[in-house]
């Protein structure tokens, strides 16, 4: 079996027309000099590069070619094939963007050439006083009713806005319409497609000055009409004590996303491997300061410091935590995974 590492992993930034320059002032990222707006980080894009060796300078998605199920673990690709299965990122929302929605896996595969859809979720980092998102619809509507209210430019009528705030866990499967107003920055994590189907922009346009693209009949085929069962979640508290928090914000068939917090240095040899062996394993950190030791004599280690992301491969073996502060983990789960059923429970769904 060959030697595996962690991947310490450079993020990919996207400036937008909504972005601005949060990521930078909180100190979560460096971005480039001069008045670029960047609306998102990713952190798990194929095209990242690693940053610590023996990977350095090689991106993710030529280290999956290469490391294959050693990297992804057999629940990723019982469930995504051999693919890497989740994009992490995180957005600053500085002004609102579009309405959208997105297809799910079935309607993906048939009418976008095999690809996946996306069921993602947001854990809202900071908001402005008034913040909020969209999350599906007031009462329950019709296809006719939206497309209609898209001609006439009244479909905010129809959309539910939700104000939110700092800590707020939302969870928008596939087929929910939504947005995310100005003013909100948050850690997103979804299946790793790019399929966004947006469907009301209120009339913005381009840096050309042309509207941006509608996809108002795909975005109609796969929308949901009814009101949204379940907007902010809560989130399943595993462990308190001993030095760390743990608790489960989101989970779903494609994704499991835990957040701990350490109280203290700490030190757990192999803590949480036994529910993530069969996947690899995103951690994000939200402040924490950790090394992450591994290998037979956990002789190795491996730094991820406030806004970093870093990939355990599944087969990288034992390993320990030592630090402070926040950090997200994420992986993806088996069929019989008991922190997904038991967050489903306490969220009713």
């Amino acid at each position: 079996m060959q030697f595996l590492h962690p991947i310490r992993l450079k993020s990919s930034l996207h400036e937008t027309i909504w972005g601005g320059r949060w990521l930078e002032r909180d100190g979560w990222k460096q971005l480039p000099p001069g008045n670029i707006n960047i609306g998102e980080s990713w952190e798990t894009e194929l095209t990242t590069i690693a940053q610590n060796e023996p990977y350095m300078g090689r991106t993710l998605g030529s280290l999956v070619e290469e490391l294959g199920s050693g990297l992804l673990g057999e629940q990723v690709i019982a469930r995504f094939g051999c693919r890497f299965p989740l994009l992490a990122k995180f957005l600053d929302a500085n002004a609102k963007l579009s309405v959208q929605v997105h297809p799910d896996d079935t309607y993906a595969h048939l009418h976008e050439q095999g690809k996946l859809g996306k069921t993602e979720f947001w854990y809202v980092l900071d908001a402005a006083p008034g913040a909020s998102i969209i999350h599906g619809f007031k009462t329950a509507t019709s296809q006719e009713e939206v497309r209609q209210a898209i001609q006439d430019f009244t479909l905010e009528n129809l959309l539910n806005e939700v104000n939110v705030s700092t800590g707020d866990i939302i969870f928008v499967p596939a087929g929910t319409v939504h947005a995310i107003g100005k003013g909100v920055l948050l850690y997103e994590l979804q299946e790793y497609s790019d399929l966004t189907y947006r469907l009301y922009d209120y009339g913005r346009l381009t840096s050309a000055g042309t509207p941006r693209e509608l996809h108002v009949e795909r975005s109609l085929d796969v929308s949901h009409y009814d009101c949204s069962p379940h907007i902010k979640m809560q989130s399943l508290l595993l462990h308190n004590g001993e030095g760390f928090k743990n608790r489960c914000l989101a989970a779903c068939q494609y994704f499991v996303t835990c957040e701990l917090v350490f109280y203290k240095n700490t030190i757990m040899n192999g803590y949480m491997k036994k529910e993530t062996h069969g996947s690899c394993i995103i951690r994000t950190s939200l402040g924490a300061e950790i090394v992450v030791r591994y290998g037979e004599a956990f002789d190795y280690g491996e730094k991820l410091i406030k806004g970093q992301t870093m990939v355990l491969p599944a087969e990288l073996g034992s390993y320990c935590l030592e630090g402070s502060g926040a950090l997200l983990l994420s992986y993806v789960p088996g069929p019989e995974d008991e922190i997904w059923r038991a967050w489903e429970v306490k969220n009713a769904l």
